[in-house]
C-alpha cells in the first residue's frame, strides 16, 4: 500500500519532535508530548522549537498555552501549515517543506563508508565540523551518545578530520511518550565542509540505508536545500512553518 502525503507529514512531523525531545533533554529540558503537539515550557535549544503540532487542525490556544512566551525568541513549528498564530503576537520566520524519500540507497556514492560517532571526542569533532566556528558546537552534547534513536553519521579524511556528517533520528514520538524504533528515519543538520549539502548527500543517504535498509527517509528543507535534496531523490511531502513569537 502507498503511504499517503498526509501520512508521510504526520509521521515526519512526530520524527521531527522526538529529535526536537532528545535534543532538549541534553540539555536539561524537559518536554511532553500530547495528542495534537509535543512542546517544553521552558526555551529549548538554538535551532530547535518549543512546540511541534503532531496533528492537522490543532489548537493555537492549546499549542501556544504549553510554551514559555515570557522570554524573548519562542517559536512553534507549525507541521502542518494550519495555523494563525498572530493573535498570539507570533510572526512566520519561514516556511519549508517536509520532504520524503523511498527506503533504498542513494543513485551514486563511491566514497569511503559514513562512520557513526560512539565516544565524546568523536562527537566534539562532528560538533564542531558542523559548526564551522561560528561558536555553537555545544550545542551537540555528548548526552545524545546515550540515545538508542539517534545516530551522528561522519565522513572523515585520511588523516582523520571530519568532512561531512548528518544527524539520523529514528523516533517516532506519541502521547505521552517517546517511542524509538518508528517507520521512518530522519536525516537533518547534513552538511559538508567543502561542496555542502549536494556533496554531503550521497553519503549521508548511503549511511542511512546501511543502518535502516528498509526505512523511507524524511526531514524538512526549504530554498536552496530543497532543490538539493530533490537532486538527491526527495519529493515534497507537504508545507510547514515556523512561528517566531516577538
Amino acid at each position: 500500500m502507498t503511504t499517503t502525503k498526509p501520512s508521510l507529514v504526520q509521521k515526519s512531523a512526530r520524527n521531527n519532535a522526538a529529535w526536537c525531545a532528545v535534543m532538549s533533554r541534553t540539555h536539561g529540558v524537559p518536554g511532553e508530548f500530547g495528542a495534537q503537539a509535543w512542546a517544553a515550557p521552558v526555551r529549548t535549544p538554538l535551532y530547535h522549537p518549543d512546540a511541534v503540532t503532531l496533528l492537522p487542525g490543532a489548537d493555537p490556544a492549546g499549542v501556544v498555552g504549553r510554551i514559555d512566551l515570557t522570554t524573548p525568541g519562542a517559536t512553534v513549528k507549525d507541521s502542518f501549515a494550519d495555523l494563525d498564530l498572530t493573535a498570539a503576537g507570533f510572526r512566520v520566520l519561514f516556511e519549508a517543506e517536509w520532504i520524503h524519500r523511498p527506503a533504498g540507497p542513494p543513485t551514486a556514492f563511491s566514497g569511503v563508508p559514513w562512520e557513526v560517532a560512539e565516544d565524546p571526542d568523536s562527537l566534539r569533532a562532528w560538533a564542531h565540523a558542523w559548526d564551522g566556528g561560528d561558536g555553537n558546537a555545544d550545542l551537540f552534547r555528548p548526552a545524545l551518545l546515550d540515545d538508542p534513536g539517534t545516530f551522528l553519521l561522519t565522513a572523515r579524511a585520511a588523516d582523520g578530520t571530519v568532512t561531512a556528517g548528518a544527524v539520523a533520528s529514528r523516533g517516532e514520538g506519541g502521547p505521552g511518550e517517546d517511542a524509538r524504533g518508528g517507520s521512518v528515519l530522519g536525516l537533518s543538520n547534513v552538511f559538508a565542509r567543502d561542496g555542502g549539502a549536494d556533496a554531503a548527500w550521497p553519503g549521508a543517504l548511503d549511511a542511512a540505508h546501511r543502518l535502516f535498509p528498509g526505512l523511507p527517509v524524511v526531514g524538512y528543507e526549504h530554498g536552496e536545500d530543497l532543490d538539493t535534496a530533490r537532486r538527491h531523490g526527495f519529493t515534497p511531502a507537504g508545507p510547514l512553518r515556523v512561528w517566531l513569537h516577538g
